[in-house]
């Protein structure tokens, strides 16, 4: 899985949400600056946080979290092109390099527009609307066959997030695991709030920050700081549960400490290898 003889890429590949040119590669930047002017694209991002937050009272599943879960996609990118991992989903169409994070980005954007049908299946409800939108945007930027396959690679990303169907690429492996790591507090502060106290509200509330950099023995280092033993069903339940089967399994290492451990000593530490 990884590619010994590849170099690593950190500068090239290094996205950073904060510089005035954000993205690594003019494609993507060209393709995200599109999508953040589309305004379907946009009013799917709100009318999706209706089913999920209004109506069930679960967690974001907005404009927010698309935002977080797009930048740590790319960041996780970042860091195992760093690292030496050698991607297949692009490669496999034998497509450019560079159209491995269009296809990275665009999944993670367009992950959860399934929701404003219905909250549960949401992937199954996001391949057709987000097939359309793609089927509109993607010509603008490339010529027929690419793409098509494009889309494919896309709405495999897209349904593989949140469904019993393994990722057959580490770009929709990325996707998923991206997904998962949008977990502090503030995702759940809207139905906390109203009085939702429900697990998932409750876990995410004990999760304070969420940092991702490279790693010594494997690429990439997530570092997850909670406040409360609560946050432990975040890591061991959820976030296990989409590293299992990603195709990153080995090249993740996953780390979360309790910084309160003096008042809460039911867990310090947990840690997914």
């Amino acid at each position: 899985m990884v590619d010994e003889t590849s170099e690593g890429l950190p500068d090239a590949w290094a996205y950073d949400p904060d510089a005035e040119h954000p993205f690594p590669d003019e494609r993507l930047e060209e393709v995200m600056a599109a999508v953040d002017d589309d305004p379907e694209i946009q009013a799917y991002l709100d009318a999706q946080n209706v089913n999920p937050v209004t109506r069930k009272r679960y967690n974001d599943h907005g404009s927010k979290h698309i935002e977080i879960v797009r930048n740590r996609a790319l960041s996780l990118y970042s860091l195992l092109k760093a690292g030496g991992v050698a991607f297949n989903g692009a490669a496999d169409h034998d497509l450019e390099e560079s159209d491995e994070p269009v296809i990275v980005a665009l999944a993670a954007v367009l992950h959860d527009i399934g929701h404003v049908v219905h909250r549960d299946d949401h992937p199954y409800y996001s391949i057709p609307l987000a097939a359309d939108i793609l089927d509109r945007l993607l010509p603008g930027f490339y010529d027929t066959a690419p793409t098509v396959q494009l889309k494919g690679e896309v709405l495999h990303a897209i349904l593989c997030h949140h469904t019993e169907e393994d990722p057959l690429t580490l770009e929709a492996g990325v996707v998923r695991v991206a997904d998962a790591l949008d977990m502090e507090y503030g995702r759940s502060r809207i139905p906390y709030e109203r009085g939702g106290r429900g697990i998932n509200t409750v876990s995410s509330q004990a999760i304070q920050d969420v940092t991702l950099s490279a790693g010594e023995e494997v690429p990439v280092l997530v570092e997850i700081e909670m406040t409360n033993a609560a946050g432990v069903y975040q890591v061991d339940n959820l976030l296990k549960a989409k590293l299992q089967d990603s195709g990153l399994e080995d090249l993740v290492r996953i780390v979360a400490v309790n910084t309160h451990a003096e008042s809460d000593n039911i867990v310090e530490r947990v840690e997914l290898d």
